[in-house]
């Protein structure tokens, strides 16, 4: 599987926010709102395939192979259902990170987290105060505004011009602040369903192990050798403004991976900079994200 943009039909729903209460609570959306389905290929021919319908509220996760047609199912709810516990959380930010590098248009957290955070709840052996912080910053990835030269805040700058298309920005203001808290502070029932037979866990696992692979070669990759010092430099020191100085050594060195630039670039998302540094400098996904999230 290569890089798939995210259907007109998904990118459409996606600025509704009816789309996102459907999403996070389950309430259906107007019987006129299409189904949809979002493959997001991982590694190694493996992917997950998200499909939801606004109206009737039904969502389910798949696994796909290189080798299947149809992906095999993770898990499913529907209206008043418990959501499935299908994938743990760190299994979902390390999938979320590898799709981010393969499609640009899917920056990491945003969209990925956004739609599959609720089949990844939080175990008590996770740090759930870093799980919310990177969940909040997904749903803000949805107000991120348009870009524009002339913005009134001036902690805004102008995007790269990698990003300076209206097609890489969602539309502003999709939740709002008091909404995006409503869904953290949602206690939703949840089902568990890996340890039933059905459940595809050596597949899973071996996707997995794949993606830990392909997100391991960036830090090696040559392209990346002269920044790996000053990465790890920041990453142990924990002082974002250095990432300035980061992304100028990139440039200079030739860099044009819209993924890794972007993550590094004004306006700074500290969850966005924190993962490409972590990734960057070779160090443990979290690592970083623990000091500023």
């Amino acid at each position: 599987m290569g890089a798939v943009p995210v259907s007109e039909a998904l990118s459409r729903l996606s600025e509704d926010p009816a789309f996102w209460s459907t999403m996070l609570t389950g309430v259906p959306s107007p019987a006129s709102a299409p189904t949809v389905r979002m493959s997001l290929p991982v590694a190694g021919g493996y992917g997950l395939v998200f499909e939801a319908d606004p109206a009737t509220g039904e969502r389910s996760l798949g696994l796909r192979g290189p080798a299947t047609a149809e992906p095999v199912q993770l898990g499913w709810t529907g209206p008043g259902l418990p959501i499935p516990a299908a994938l743990r959380w760190w299994e979902l930010d390390l999938c979320a990170r590898v799709i981010a590098l393969e499609d640009p248009t899917l920056p990491h957290p945003g969209l990925v987290v956004a739609l599959l955070s609720p089949f990844a709840p939080a175990l008590p052996e996770d740090d759930e105060h870093q799980i919310t912080a990177v969940r909040t910053a997904a749903y803000r990835s949805l107000l991120r505004p348009p870009p524009a030269t002339d913005l009134p805040d001036p902690r805004h700058e102008p995007p790269l011009p990698f990003f300076a298309d209206a097609a890489w920005w969602p539309s502003p203001r999709v939740l709002d602040d008091a909404t995006i808290a409503a869904y953290l502070a949602g206690d939703h029932p949840r089902a568990e369903v890996r340890s039933g037979h059905r459940f595809p866990g050596d597949e899973l696992d071996h996707m997995l192990r794949l993606a830990d692979k392909r997100l391991s070669e960036l830090s090696q990759d040559p392209t990346f050798a002269g920044v790996r010092p000053l990465a790890r430099t920041i990453a142990d020191g924990g002082d974002l403004t250095a990432v300035a100085d980061l992304v100028r050594v990139l440039t200079e060195a030739g860099c044009d991976h819209p993924t890794v630039l972007d993550a590094l670039s004004e306006p700074l998302v500290p969850a966005e900079a924190c993962w490409m540094l972590e990734t960057l400098a070779g160090a443990a996904p979290g690592t970083v994200l623990r000091r500023h999230l």
